[in-house]
């Protein structure tokens, strides 16, 4: 149906900046939203930033203004953009499709990459 396949973590030092990259592969028109997603050892999986169907992008608090996600004008390619990375940011970081117009709730994703390891040092 659809492929998700992340790319682009690894460690960094605290402030420093990492690009993640999301393909999109298969049924690619059956897609509504796209969304990125964190989960640490011990804590629920949270979205972290999403674009619905009409391109509009909607960030949680704690990474607006440090984070940016994008995507390209065929939706094959997702990207996220971090910045000013901190201790916290630390998790599997990973991107999910939804058939829905705009979701917030990972129950909402029908797909999803088996994701990318993000390790920011003090």
């Amino acid at each position: 149906q659809v492929q998700l396949a992340e790319s682009g973590g690894g460690s960094v030092e605290s402030g420093g900046s990492l690009r993640l990259s999301c393909s999109i592969s298969g049924h690619i028109y059956t897609i509504g939203c796209l969304g990125w997603f964190r989960q640490a050892p011990g804590k629920e999986r949270e979205g972290i930033a999403r674009v619905n169907s009409a391109g509009g992008a909607t960030y949680e608090d704690s990474v607006r203004g440090r984070f940016t996600i994008s995507q390209n004008n065929a939706r094959n390619t997702l990207i996220l953009q971090m910045d000013s990375l901190k201790p916290e940011d630390t998790a599997m970081y990973y991107c999910a499709a939804s058939q829905w117009f705009d979701a917030s709730d990972p129950v909402n994703y029908n797909y999803w990459g088996q994701g990318t390891q993000v390790t920011v040092s003090s």
